[in-house]
This record gives C-alpha cells, structure tokens and sequence, in this order.
C-alpha cells in the first residue's frame, strides 16, 4: 500500500500545480501534465487495487472505492481537457476534495493512525 500511497502523492502535487494553473485564469493545463497526474493516478489505482487483496485491507478498500469517485471526475475534466473547453472550477475543487478524502484514508491505513 505504500507503493500506492506514493503515486497518489506524487499525483496529487502535480494536481496541485495544475488547480494553481486554471486557478489563475487558464482555461486548463498543459497536456503533458495532465497526462503525468493521470498516469501517476492511475498507477497508484492499480498499486492500491492489488494491495486490497490482501487480508485486513478494509479501510484501504474504502479509500480505493473514494479514489474510483475521484477517477470519475479526473476522466470527465480530462475529457473536456481533450476537447480544449475550459475546466470548470467546481468540479476541479470537487475532484481535488474527493481525492484528498481518499489520500487521508488510505494514509490513515498504511500508518495505523
């Protein structure tokens, strides 16, 4: 699960970066970075879909199933992205908040705290 934690945090920062870019006033961010966060977010899915199987994983299960609501909206900005139409600003802060909501769970389940 720290593999998965890991890419979720490197995902995260370049979520950030690009939350600051359309925060200024760019209808969205380059496509290179989009595509590094999603790739990043995507891989840490699969690290934390593999984790899961293991026995004691439910809190874990938990964050994953919050990460696949955050997925949801990451395809439908990425999708709008594609078709070079500005991000909506309220479904980037919906999808940064789902998104930390799953990175808290599942910190709190690798770190027992």
């Amino acid at each position: 699960m720290t593999l998965a934690l890991v890419l979720f945090a490197v995902a995260a920062v370049v979520g950030i970066t690009m939350a600051a870019v359309r925060f200024r006033g760019k209808p969205y961010p380059s496509m290179t970075v989009a595509l590094v966060h999603g790739i990043a977010a995507a891989a840490g899915l699969i690290a934390l879909i593999v984790a899961v199987q293991k026995p004691g994983a439910s809190l874990a299960t938990s964050a994953l199933v919050v990460f696949l609501v955050a997925a949801a909206g990451g395809f439908v900005l990425f999708f709008r992205h594609l078709r070079k139409l500005a991000l909506p600003i309220w479904l980037v802060l919906v999808h940064a908040v789902v998104a930390v909501a799953a990175f808290v769970t599942l910190l709190v389940s690798v770190t027992g705290t």
